[in-house]
């Protein structure tokens, strides 16, 4: 077994033991600013978290395996399109080690926000990720506010309404 699939499987057990603890409550609020980072996209382009300060972001931590990740997914689609007029956008990070797993669940399930490729985990890393999904909301100024961990359904509507206050400031 090589020591990637050993560190993948880890990797599970933690994020499935911390869903199993998770609170009832969909997000905590945060401060701090986000740490900057550099990340090709699907597209081969380079995405730059600094160059889009002015934007509510919601970056999304996310991996083929996770059920609750595919669960999401359309619905974080949705958001995007939706807000994306006011200043907002999605942004997926993917942490699959294996990039053509996430090329393959985005066949299945199509997203029209830019998605970043995070094999090594390095970004993933600077955020805590520490379960599947994680998203974490950043305002304008580049400030994060908000993180959830994990997805069950309802959700949703905590992210619309963190996203329009945001918006609003």
């Amino acid at each position: 077994m090589r020591v990637t699939t050993i560190k993948n499987l880890a990797s599970i057990a933690l994020a499935t033991c911390l869903f199993a603890a998770a609170p009832t409550f969909a997000s905590v609020e945060i401060k701090g600013t986000a740490p900057d980072f550099t990340l090709k996209t699907k597209g081969g382009e380079n995405f730059r978290l600094a160059e889009h300060r002015g934007e509510v972001l919601f970056i999304n931590f996310w991996a083929s395996w996770c059920g609750p990740c595919r669960q999401e997914m359309p619905i974080l689609d949705e958001l995007h399109q939706r807000y994306e007029g006011a200043g907002f956008k999605v942004i997926g990070i993917t942490i699959d080690e294996d990039t053509s797993e996430a090329d393959a669940l985005l066949k299945k399930i199509p997203v029209s926000f830019p998605v970043l490729y995070d094999a090594q985990s390095q970004v993933s890393r600077l955020f805590d990720v520490d379960a599947m999904p994680t998203s974490v909301l950043i305002d304008r100024s580049g400030k994060m506010r908000f993180l959830h961990r994990g997805y069950k359904p309802g959700f949703e509507d905590d992210y619309r309404a963190q996203i329009r206050e945001l918006i609003r400031e």
